[in-house]
């Protein structure tokens, strides 16, 4: 499944059956949608339907969801929906798909609610052609107002119509940043103009802070980390207004902003205090509790003998702010609230912690990106690469999908041996709250990163991480579809890599293949440091095989660099082959035509054969 998290719930509205069936291609490939349809369209489909006018309708659950698709014409949408726009920071994303399934338009929320790059997912989903006109699109640039979206920030004061205007007329930005991470900065493209400043710019710019924007700025935007722990005590039966008293009193008092606070935190012996969950769950802030024994190892400015006799831990706020901010600054030592006529005290403390808490849950997708080609990826692998908040891979990898990058998608680029830091990186980022692609060339579950992944996740005994597979051309199909039809009959593939398996056991799995018969397709063949083994494999292979047995050498397939040498075991030269060729070698009965190779499956010698016989 996709991860589209942030636009569940989706809505979908259709008027005739030829605009139902495309909604239900959506719902077919995973993504959920509730469709609504008239009375006469929903019988016996599992749909819902509205009854009296549809304008009335949408009113009514206009705000129940975060995008809608309709499957109208664009004036009935925009006549539609026009009463019932407030603010384009409030408004759901709108796509209005053709009925014939060609053109999916991205009508309203492209920044602010993700429409474009809602328009850009389905369009890959159902092979559409996404129209797409902001500025932002246009010119490849990745919106000042959607910056942080990914990571959970916040936008806070500032005029920003003002910044966007200044960006999408080609204008830099100045940059000033104070927390958080600066993976966004990945999602820029390389000639986006910004310049990150080291002091705290007054004019034209974007601020990234836990503070409030300074009242000497006189134009600039905030964008909000959320980066404070609040660790709060408090006596029993302390009401939810003294405790926001308090905490309102000691953000104004140290200039941090609300929009960057993360969750509270406290001693396990809260965690059913009325006034401090009706805190929390107004403002929708995680809560993280802690035992006596877990606070009490805390170092903290300011332990104290009474509280330590009464919960078993010289420090409850201090040390629950700095535990829940995983070890983090404390930035503000404990602070004392009562109020005249009211019962109960709060103490608050207030830790920094180094990365930004994102509020949602994120996914691996694990993602077979086939042989360098884009129109070689499957609809579902282009999909999820659009769905991604972060591209994981290899540096090459990488580079062959930039033209589908879309701008904010972050990535982290890797060597070609560090393949478990990436898969590891990739399930720390999903646990941290992204949409993580993980890229391999070819198949991902073929000599991939799939395998890796998921190792490491059952290692961990992660459980509660969305994962899902998608599949692409391996090598061995990509340079079967340049050479013909060489796999009709039973074929194998042996990886020469000796890296992570023993050669003594690839040398037996060469020596099985090459007597069995199989049609084998070497991977990894050769390397500046791995020489011999080709060398090798050659010799085993002569050993059971005629000298002009057919040997294709298939270089780079359907990329630019690409090139084919057809010749026979024998005549086979090792030292002709790198890393970036696959080796098929034909069994006894492969044979030439022209420049195709052909396995024959035995239709031709056998007149019995049937429709039944036929493989994959």
């Amino acid at each position: 499944m996709l991860p589209l998290d942030p636009f569940q719930p989706m809505g979908a509205i259709a008027t005739t059956s030829q605009g139902l069936a495309q909604l239900q291609r959506i719902v077919d490939v995973g993504i959920p949608l509730s469709i609504w349809v008239s009375p006469q369209l929903g019988a016996h489909r599992p749909v819902q339907t509205y009854e009296g006018p549809l304008a009335a309708h949408l009113q009514k659950h206009w705000c129940h969801y975060r995008a809608w698709i309709f499957a109208l014409a664009c004036g009935a949408v925009v006549r539609l929906i026009s009463p019932l726009l407030t603010h384009k920071s409030q408004d759901p994303a709108v796509c209005v798909l053709s009925e014939n399934g060609q053109w999916i338009v991205s009508l309203l929320g492209g920044h602010s609610a993700g429409g474009d790059r809602l328009c850009h997912i389905l369009s890959a989903t159902l092979g559409a052609t996404p129209i797409l006109t902001g500025a932002s699109y246009s010119q490849g640039y990745f919106a000042v107002d959607t910056w942080g979206t990914a990571l959970g920030w916040q936008r806070g004061a500032g005029d920003w119509h003002a910044i966007a205007s200044q960006q999408a007329q080609g204008k830099a930005l100045q940059v000033y940043q104070t927390c958080g991470s600066a993976l966004w900065r990945t999602g820029l493209s390389s000639d986006q103009p910004l310049e990150l400043v080291s002091t705290p710019p007054l004019e034209n710019a974007v601020w990234i802070t836990e503070k409030v924007l300074p009242s000497s700025v006189t134009s600039g935007v905030a964008w909000h980390p959320r980066v404070l722990w609040l660790g709060i005590g408090c006596e029993r039966g302390t009401s939810a207004a003294l405790i926001q008293h308090a905490i309102d009193q000691t953000l104004a008092q140290a200039r941090l902003s609300p929009l960057a606070i993360a969750g509270l935190a406290s001693i396990d012996r809260k965690a059913d205090e009325v006034g401090l969950c009706q805190v929390a769950k107004a403002h929708d802030w995680p809560s993280r509790w802690f035992s006596a024994q877990e606070l009490a190892p805390v170092t903290v400015p300011t332990p104290s003998a009474i509280v330590a006799a009464e919960m078993g831990t010289p420090s409850v706020a201090e040390a629950a702010a700095v535990l829940a901010s995983e070890g983090g600054r404390l930035i503000v030592p404990k602070q004392i609230y009562r109020q005249g006529g009211e019962g109960g005290a709060v103490t608050i403390a207030i830790a920094q912690s180094e990365r930004e808490f994102i509020p949602r849950q994120g996914s691996l997708s694990l993602i077979g990106t086939g042989p360098g080609s884009l129109d070689q990826l499957t609809l579902g692998a282009r999909s999820a690469l659009l769905a991604a908040d972060i591209l994981v891979g290899y540096t090459l990898y990488l580079e062959l999908i930039a033209p589908l990058r879309q701008p904010g998608q972050m990535v982290a680029a890797y060597g070609i041996t560090q393949e478990r830091q990436r898969a590891q990186v990739a399930i720390d980022l999903a646990q941290w709250g992204l949409n993580v692609a993980v890229v391999s060339s070819g198949d991902c579950g073929i000599y991939g990163m799939a395998g890796l992944v998921l190792e490491l996740l059952a290692e961990a005994d992660i459980t509660n991480l969305p994962v899902a597979v998608f599949p692409g051309v391996s090598a061995v199909n990509a340079a079967a579809a340049r050479l013909g039809a060489p796999l009709m009959h039973d074929f194998c593939t042996i990886s020469l890599s000796d890296r992570l398996t023993p050669w003594p056991v690839i040398k037996k799995r060469l020596q099985a293949a090459a007597e069995a018969d199989f049609v084998t397709a070497l991977y990894n063949p050769r390397s500046r440091d791995r020489q011999q083994q080709l060398v090798d494999a050659k010799a085993i292979f002569l050993e059971y095989r005629s000298p002009q047995t057919p040997v294709a050498i298939v270089r780079a397939a359907y990329r630019p660099e690409e090139h084919i040498t057809l010749t026979t075991l024998g005549a086979f030269e090792p030292a002709a082959v790198d890393m970036f060729s696959l080796v098929l070698i034909g069994n006894a009965s492969t044979r030439r035509f022209q420049d195709w190779l052909i396995t024959p499956r035995g239709y031709l010698g056998n007149p019995k054969a049937s429709l039944s016989d036929r493989g994959d």
